[in-house]
């Protein structure tokens, strides 16, 4: 009971950092800043805190030659972040969350590419299900519009750059520590942020103590638990299958858009997240095999 207790915890891990990333754009829906600023906040305002848990866990002594790919992968969520808070802004939360889940697609493909890893038919069959089932969720909010199309285009390409980040954090666990990756990728991250605020010219600060309460919110929830708990699972768990795990994370954020911004919900689309349940649990076997 206890081997498969400590073989379910990457796999708890990796929900759990799902529903906390779940928050985020309805974070940034709610900030007073501009999109690339408030992605900046996100990373900027967690450093401290992954900077604390990072350095009273091991001794870090960095080098360029060797840690580039941390820069690498801070540089695409940067990326993924940027573009995502723009496709908020464009579109519904759930057609924008919608979207940039797509990544898995991209995994997928990254691995074969790259690595040539094969690909099952089985977990594709899975994939498939669960794609089926977020189009479910999104289909009351798919009406076409020119701003609205904007928008939807933005949240393929933040799918592109999330799949990067997550095969570059699956090669990075084989080496450094949750708290490790987690710290670099987050430096790397703001630093990338902060000059696209800089030069979009963005509102910058907060204009209250709720927009304060907002960003830290943001950081605490979605980055300090959201990321380090996908990061500790890329660890153990198949890039791969965790890209699609990761799917849950926008019915959780579109039942939080329905209660909280009141984004429409239909029976159509609670169907849906029946079929990425599913979906998400065939995957899981079927990457055990």
């Amino acid at each position: 009971m206890f081997i498969e207790l400590k073989q379910s915890r990457p796999l708890l891990a990796l929900l759990a950092g799902a529903t906390c990333i779940a928050f985020a754009p309805i974070f940034v829906r709610w900030s007073d800043v501009g999109p690339s600023a408030t992605a900046f906040y996100r990373l900027a305002l967690a450093i401290p805190f992954l900077g604390l848990w990072c350095f009273q866990s091991e001794s870090i002594q960095f080098s360029w030659r060797k840690d580039w790919r941390l820069m690498l992968s801070g540089l695409f969520f940067a990326a993924d972040l940027a573009v995502w808070h723009q496709s908020i802004e464009f579109t519904t939360v759930a057609n924008a969350t919608l979207l940039a889940n797509f990544a898995p697609i991209f995994v997928v493909l990254g691995s074969w590419v790259l690595w040539r890893k094969p690909v099952k038919l089985r977990f594709l069959a899975a994939l498939m299900v669960v794609l089926l089932g977020m189009s479910l969720l999104a289909q009351a909010s798919l009406a076409v519009s020119s701003t609205q199309l904007l928008g939807d285009a933005l949240g393929v390409l933040t799918a592109v750059f999330y799949g990067g980040y997550i095969l570059s954090v699956a090669q990075l666990r084989a080496t450094y520590s949750t708290a490790w990756v987690a710290l670099g990728s987050s430096v790397f991250g703001a630093i990338a942020l902060g000059m696209v605020t800089l030069l979009t010219g963005e509102a910058w600060w907060p204009s209250s103590s709720a927009g304060w309460g907002t960003l830290l919110g943001l950081a605490l929830v979605s980055q300090v638990c959201g990321q380090s708990l996908i990061t500790y699972a890329l660890a153990h768990l198949p890039a791969t299958f965790s890209s699609v795990g990761l799917m849950l994370q926008p019915a959780i954020a579109m039942l939080l858009a329905w209660g909280l911004l009141g984004e429409a919900l239909s029976p159509i689309q609670g169907a849906g997240a029946v079929l990425v349940l599913i979906g998400i649990t065939w995957a899981r076997v079927t990457s055990q095999d």
